[in-house]
């Protein structure tokens, strides 16, 4: 049995953090990452734009492919780990293989939700027009079916439904969202703004049945709790994902809304890290433990646990939501939670709204032009206390004259 320094299961932004985390404290002790993909690391939000013919597959890479040899890393491709042994410090592959690690990055994502429906196989993956939507296995098939007479149906009104629908509106026939909640976006926009990517969304020829959902999919045709039938030639599933955290429960880790870290990263088991989507972390903006699977918060989690399993020094205690997203020219940003005193801003060019609570912006939503959005981004971020700031000119104009002369010279020479 072959026991290695580091082991990282996981080959997404959550891995790829890890891995630079530990090159920065270790640059000789060989790495051995295992994933159950059979390529190499690529950017999942980049999926939509591939169907839709926007990128290539090269352009999708989240790393170069020399990666991995320069960061003496050993890539097991298209493998499934069965069981974490705790006690003896190894991994059990679904192959029987045993191997040894002295530190461990658990980095398994999240896993597409799928729904028990009437007639939904256990296995999508035994049908051959059924799919869901987060991995670029899930895209080169519905690329092999896609033509200009497909009718879509698209369960799930979230960002990967809705990214779904812009990658085929127009190399299909039709493309309908069926949610059962009563806007787009529901997770991710307060009303106003819903209503606004809704409308610019139909205005690009995407239909939506909302209120309603699928109680039972038949051959070619879903049958609707509005009691109407709707036939599909593919069918998505995009109602959301789940962490993958079994590997970690079965070793008798902590779990809440996800794997429970602290903030260096580390599980509730001696010498076990984890990050990215399969973790729960501490919301800022909400003070709430959740699940936060966004990108950023995955690389800069997984980079943290890298350093500290090289026995640096390193914390994360800066998560809250971010979404930066474009439907067809309409582009998002949006961050943080959506409570306190709102203030808000509507024009023909676009639309924004700031949430503050005890002096504190807890979060934002910005449609149009989000050039400045950053700013917002690092208040929410540093905890910044507004009571000095100028919230007109922060609302209209966000720059740094918004901050009283005080707060200036500091932000100034923190840039310097």
């Amino acid at each position: 049995m072959k026991t290695y320094e580091y082991i990282i299961i996981g080959n997404s932004a959550a891995a790829i953090g890890g891995v630079e985390g530990i090159r920065t404290m270790d640059q000789e002790n060989e790495i051995l990452m295992i994933t159950s993909e059979p390529w190499q690391t690529y950017s999942r939000p980049l999926i939509s734009y591939w169907l839709q013919g926007k990128v290539k597959r090269e352009r999708m890479q989240y790393r170069d492919p020399s990666f991995y040899e320069k960061n003496k890393c050993e890539i097991r491709y298209g493998t499934m780990v069965e069981k974490i042994n705790k006690k003896n410090k190894t991994l059990q592959f679904k192959s029987g293989e045993i191997v040894g690690y002295q530190q461990l990055l658990v980095a398994t994502g999240s896993a597409p939700f799928v729904p028990p429906i009437k007639g939904l196989p256990n296995k999508l993956k035994e049908t051959k027009n059924i799919f869901t939507f987060t991995k670029l296995e899930d895209v080169i098939g519905i690329k092999d079916i896609l033509t200009e007479k497909s009718k879509i149906v698209i369960l799930g009104a979230g960002l990967i439904g809705l990214k779904a629908a812009e990658s085929m509106v127009n190399q299909s026939k039709s493309v309908t969202v069926v949610d059962l909640a009563n806007r787009v976006l529901p997770s991710v926009l307060e009303e106003k703004a819903s209503v606004i990517v809704q409308k610019h969304l139909e205005e690009q020829g995407i239909n939506f049945l909302l209120e309603t959902s699928i109680d039972e999919i038949n051959s070619m045709k879903v049958n609707l709790s509005n009691e109407d039938k709707l036939s599909y030639d593919i069918l998505i599933i995009a109602v959301g994902t789940k962490p993958q955290c079994e590997l970690v429960k079965d070793a008798g880790g902590e779990i809440g809304f996800g794997i429970e870290t602290d903030i260096y990263q580390k599980t509730s088991l001696e010498n076990i890290y984890a990050a990215g989507d399969c973790t729960q972390s501490f919301d800022i903006s909400s003070e709430a433990n959740r699940n936060l699977a966004i990108l950023p918060n995955a690389f800069l989690q997984g980079e943290v646990a890298g350093i500290n399993m090289a026995k640096g020094k390193a914390k994360y205690n800066q998560a809250f939501p971010l979404n930066s997203v474009g439907f067809m020219g309409l582009y998002i940003l949006s961050a943080g939670t959506y409570i306190g005193e709102e203030y808000e801003v509507k024009t023909q060019e676009g639309y924004k709204k700031l949430f503050i609570k005890d002096h504190r912006l807890k979060g934002y939503i910005i449609i149009g032009d989000s050039m400045r959005g950053g700013i917002y981004t690092d208040l929410i971020r540093q905890e910044t206390d507004l009571s000095t700031i100028d919230l007109e000119l922060l609302m209209n104009s966000p720059q740094i004259m918004a901050f009283n002369q005080s707060s200036r010279k500091e932000k100034l020479s923190q840039s310097h």
